[in-house]
């Protein structure tokens, strides 16, 4: 059998699933979709320790959150029961007069490591973590989390209180990071027994207390790809590096005019980098109308600009998980916008272009390559 050679992007939007296919060269796209029609998706990712499988986080207003999964790239999707229907199952019916505890929403889906290969974990709202050991028949939730002592101090941003990012240490499975709206980022170094808030250094402006310990509004997270201690960060008040599992933070993005924003990736082929995309914060909407990815270079420690030119004017604007890289070299970086455009760039950012296709507004971005590494 043919090795696949398919590229392939899973966009979650505003009315469904999109899975966006090219070869390598990424020159042609051909667009399948929209699956899960009409529901909110705010993340869809294919596991790599099992090609094929993908799952996708789906919310209706009327219905409620329901998770799918396809074996077959997309093409063909079945229901599997979200954490809050079998954590209902497992505890029974609730007393007569208790309203039971619904998830809101389902924000983001995460393959567990390589050493668990049916292992995935959700992040919802209200700000919990729940883990499935059997590829999303059963789930848990993830206590040391979910029943943490500050827990009653959060509070919720602009979009809920939501867990929307996960991370899992590549050299170091136990080892993991989260991120919550608006409580920060908590590291684990058990495999979720116990967490502890690693905020140092992170401003917060609509607090009196300017750098608490948490209650940090962070939008986005991510590893550099070939070494996990760094870790890139994009909050409601700046953007930042950690160079040390986030154990502190440096703020970076002062240089810019804007350093607010939502995105943050990085690309294997593209180590010591990470792509930011700057907005103003009140119109969440890219400055003057242009919008632009800025790669940080740690060596250099400046931000450089990758979008020559004003090709495409607009009101764009992004969410947290709009921005994705794939695992070839050169890197491919895709950027998702909250009015239905899909940039690209398959060359490391020296051109970009436009997937000729009108998409609804964009939650998410995430792609299966042939070479892609977690």
């Amino acid at each position: 059998m043919a090795a696949d050679r398919k590229v392939r992007l899973f966009l979650g939007t505003h009315k469904g699933t999109y899975v966006v296919e090219s070869d390598t060269r990424r020159k042609k796209w051909k667009v399948h979709g929209p699956f899960q029609s009409g529901n909110e998706v705010y993340h869809v990712v294919a596991d790599p320790r099992h090609p094929g499988d993908v799952y996708a986080a789906v919310n209706n207003s009327f219905f409620g959150p329901m998770m799918v999964r396809s074996g077959d790239w997309g093409a063909h999707w079945k229901e599997i029961p979200p954490p809050m229907m079998a954590v209902r199952k497992e505890r029974g019916p609730p007393p007569f007069g208790e309203k039971p505890g619904p998830i809101v929403n389902l924000w983001h889906i995460e393959p567990g490591p390589d050493s668990e290969p049916d292992t995935i974990y959700v992040g919802v709202d209200p700000a919990s973590l729940y883990k499935s050991p059997d590829r999303g028949k059963s789930w848990t939730g993830v206590d040391g989390l979910n029943q943490h002592e500050t827990r009653p101090k959060w509070n919720p941003g602009a979009g809920g209180m939501c867990l929307h990012s996960i991370l899992i240490d590549p050299t170091d499975p136990r080892r993991m990071y989260v991120g919550i709206s608006a409580a920060g980022t908590f590291r684990s170094d058990d495999a979720g027994e116990h967490w502890r808030p690693v905020n140092h250094g992170v401003t917060v402006s609509f607090q009196p207390e300017r750098r608490p310990e948490f209650g940090q509004c962070v939008h986005h997270i991510a590893l550099d790809p070939a070494d996990p201690r760094i870790i890139y960060r994009q909050d409601h008040d700046g953007m930042y590096v950690s160079r040390d599992r986030m154990e502190s933070w440096k703020r970076i993005g002062r240089a810019l005019p804007q350093d607010f924003g939502f995105v943050v990736a990085t690309a294997r082929a593209l180590p010591g980098n990470a792509f930011f995309v700057p907005l103003y914060p009140m119109s969440r909407t890219a400055p003057d109308g242009e919008i632009q990815v800025y790669r940080w270079a740690e060596g250099d420690r400046k931000f450089h600009p990758t979008i020559r030119g004003r090709p495409w004017p607009g009101d764009q604007g992004t969410h947290r998980e709009g921005l994705a890289a794939d695992g070839l070299d050169p890197a491919g970086i895709y950027l998702g916008t909250t009015t239905g455009e899909l940039f690209y760039t398959p060359d490391g950012t020296r051109t970009w272009s436009k997937i000729p296709y009108g998409f609804p507004p964009i939650h998410s971005v995430s792609v299966a390559s042939p070479t892609s590494a977690r």
